[in-house]
């Protein structure tokens, strides 16, 4: 079972105030640290320590897919 966070835990992994780069989506919290598009705690517009689901589901150029590529690392309560 995957722990769960609440949204000013996730707040806090902006890779600005500490080093993790989370984002959820739909619920669940993917680390996206390794990807060299999100080093910086933003990737276009979207940034990091967020539930980013309602921006992509209204205008992401991509679909949910694009989480596949990283870990689920908890639920967002």
């Amino acid at each position: 079972m995957l722990p769960e966070y609440t949204r000013g835990q996730l707040a806090l992994r902006n890779g600005q105030d500490r080093d993790e780069i989370w984002v959820a989506y739909q619920g669940r919290i993917y680390d996206v640290g390794r990807s060299r598009l999100w080093q910086r705690g933003n990737h276009y517009e979207h940034w990091a320590g967020q539930d980013l689901t309602p921006e992509l589901d209204k205008d992401a150029p991509h679909n949910a897919n694009v989480f596949d590529n990283f870990p689920v690392i908890g639920l967002l309560k």
